[in-house]
């Protein structure tokens, strides 16, 4: 995975994906739904999290309470001594990590606590859940971050570009 190439690309691409957005806004929520179900299946037959990882180099996840509360069990601590040690809340006010990369990414893009990460990792990126319009905003924020977001945003804006 190139990343550099990929960060160039994005970027460059980024006021087009605004526009493809605006559009997708009108699109009947249960047919955006299964395209973007469709298209997150046919990018992830081709792309590896782990040739990439470059959510986890980049960006935090947000950490629920029952995130903190796993981790730390698995890390044999207090859940206030979890978060004082790799935690701080964000101007929205949610637990996010203190720095980037991951805390818990290792040196071959594996997650050390993989078995037990938050939420927002299990889910990432998003693509292929109900629901899409709501978070239309983040999905195209994470075409910044993740290749497989902007070949989805490629593949459909194929279609509503036009």
């Amino acid at each position: 995975m190139d990343l550099n190439n990929f960060r160039k690309e994005s970027k460059s691409e980024y006021s087009s994906n605004q526009k493809l957005k605006a559009r997708l806004k009108k699109v009947k929520p249960k047919i955006l739904d299964e395209t973007f179900e469709k298209l997150h299946e046919e990018a992830f037959e081709e792309i590896d999290c782990l040739d990439c990882a470059n959510c986890c180099k980049t960006t935090s996840p947000i950490f629920l309470n029952t995130d903190i509360d796993r981790l730390a069990k698995v890390f044999r601590m207090k859940s206030s001594a979890f978060i004082d040690e790799y935690l701080h809340r964000d101007e929205e006010g949610d637990f996010v990590l203190n720095s980037s990369p991951c805390t818990f990414l290792g040196e071959d893009s594996k997650c050390l606590v993989y078995e037990d990460r938050p939420k927002a990792c299990r889910e990432y990126p998003h693509t292929n859940r109900k629901k899409m319009h709501g978070i239309l905003e983040l999905s195209l924020k994470n075409t910044l971050v993740c290749p497989a977001v902007f070949k989805i945003f490629q593949q459909i804006g194929k279609e509503y570009r036009k």
